[in-house]
């Protein structure tokens, strides 16, 4: 029975580790998540070295049978941790040597826990993100669903929170549904990255027995192995990508959150989010809190700090390998964890919620169609600076006469200029405002539909892939 307190690189040590330090040092909480991962790729590498005769058939028929027992444990919860446990990937190794005895000993022969851990945490990568993907896809098609309800509701658009120009609600929430595309691009772009097999690599030096290493790439699933055995072990630009690039999936969520809470308020009223997805005060009995969108907020800010924190772990590390980079799985776990969470619940929060066009349209102010009335005077001949600054005179003066911008007669508007017509009440309306923005890409009700399709396409020809 193997000593639970001994390690098993401690053939070296004389005296046993502090126990303070070998808790200190201990990542199995953390990388418990790699078993499955863990236990294919030593699967993977029992096949490579029976391949060199490092394994008879029958040692690794024991290995294998040993591997699938272990798979089991963990399966029904009933694996066994020791306190020589560093880690997932000795924890693995030493119940493989418990149960294959020689043979399992034999198990790291010409690898290194640090091509073992990196590639472990590729495989994990290659099965979880699809899955946050998925996630992002599913939150793309709740956004086009809940456009195509309100194709023909207008809302403020705002710049600096002041209200700036009619638009409908269905181009704001498809607005949304680029950066998303984005997103998954970039997701898709860091999964190719991570089609590159370390194993082989050894500890920076490449491994000593001549394995297969293609064959066992292509035994796990991978695309390519890596060129460089020091950059392979050192190397976790992968890692900060992946952590990069749920922080900006969580920018975007917040950015978006912030303006749901805002809508929700009392002020405002432009939409009510379900029950499902608010939560009540301790105190006051009448409260309905947006908690749901305000911890995706929050939670930006935690997905943010992991991005500083990687960073600042790499900065400054030497090559190859420190005991510094066990610390680069907790942010990335974390990470994916909250941002995969954070995307369904948004989701699930822009499904349920219910916008009130009626509140949105009273709540247009006259002065937002000021734009169309120097468009107005530009498409008569008027330079369109000039037309800016005598309508930035008008809108003063229809301030200060506390007489909404359309209801100026045109008896005021021609006191500054000619070239207002009779025509000019009609361009000064929130319908003509969107007609005119037909342009691909704006809020007018044709190109929003436009969109519509666009948007659609990118989904279906996704599922089609």
């Amino acid at each position: 029975m193997t000593n639970p307190t001994s390690k098993l690189w401690s053939g070296r040590f004389s005296d046993g580790t502090n126990p303070d330090f070998a808790a200190f040092s201990r990542s199995v909480n953390v990388d418990l998540r790699l078993w499955q991962e863990d236990i294919a790729v030593n699967r993977a590498w029992a096949k490579a070295l029976a391949d060199i005769d490092i394994y008879s058939n029958e040692e690794l028929r024991q290995v294998l049978a040993g591997l699938e027992t272990i798979a089991d444990e963990f399966e029904k919860r009933a694996f066994r941790f020791q306190e020589a446990d560093e880690d997932i990937h000795m924890a693995v190794e030493r119940r493989i040597t418990e149960i294959a005895g020689d043979a399992g000993a034999k198990i790291h022969t010409g690898r290194s826990r640090n091509d073992q851990v990196m590639t472990d945490v590729l495989l994990y990568l290659k099965h979880v993100l699809p899955a946050l993907d998925g996630n992002l896809q599913e939150l793309q098609s709740t956004l086009i669903s809940r456009a195509e309800e309100h194709v023909d509701t207008v809302m403020p658009g705002y710049t600096h929170l002041q209200q700036a120009q009619p638009v409908l609600l269905a181009h704001y929430l498809l607005s949304l549904f680029w950066p998303l595309k984005r997103d998954r691009e970039r997701l898709h772009q860091v999964l190719d990255r991570a089609d590159v097999m370390p194993l082989g690599s050894g500890a920076l030096a490449g491994g000593a027995f001549p394995v297969d290493r293609r064959s066992i790439a292509e035994e796990l699933g991978f695309a390519r192995i890596s060129e460089n055995s020091i950059d392979a072990v050192s190397d976790r630009d992968l890692l900060l990508e992946v952590v990069n690039v749920a922080a900006m999936i969580m920018l975007h969520l917040s950015r978006y959150a912030e303006d749901l809470i805002l809508w929700s308020s009392t002020e405002f009223g432009f939409v009510e989010l379900s029950e499902a997805f608010s939560t009540g005060s301790s105190m006051m009995p009448q409260k309905k809190n947006p908690d749901s969108l305000e911890l995706v907020r929050g939670k930006a800010a935690r997905v943010l700090g992991h991005v500083t924190a990687l960073q600042a772990l790499l900065k400054g590390l030497p090559l190859t390998y420190a005991r510094d980079l066990q610390e680069d799985k907790p942010p990335l776990f974390d990470a994916l964890d909250t941002t995969s969470d954070s995307v369904r619940i948004f989701t699930g929060a822009v499904r349920d919620a219910s916008f009130h066009p009626e509140r949105m349209r009273q709540a247009l102010d006259d002065l937002l169609l000021a734009t169309d009335l120097a468009d107005y005077l530009t498409r008569k001949g008027m330079p369109f600076r000039n037309a800016h600054e005598l309508v930035g005179k008008i809108v003063n003066e229809a301030v200060k006469r506390k007489v909404p911008l359309t209801k100026l007669p045109l008896s005021a508007l021609r006191s500054y200029s000619s070239l207002f017509e009779a025509d000019v009440h009609e361009a000064l309306t929130v319908e003509f405002s969107l007609r005119l923005r037909e342009l691909p890409g704006g809020t007018g009700p044709d190109a929003v539909r436009e969109q519509f399709e666009k948007a659609k396409n990118c989904i279906e020809m996704e599922r089609r892939i």
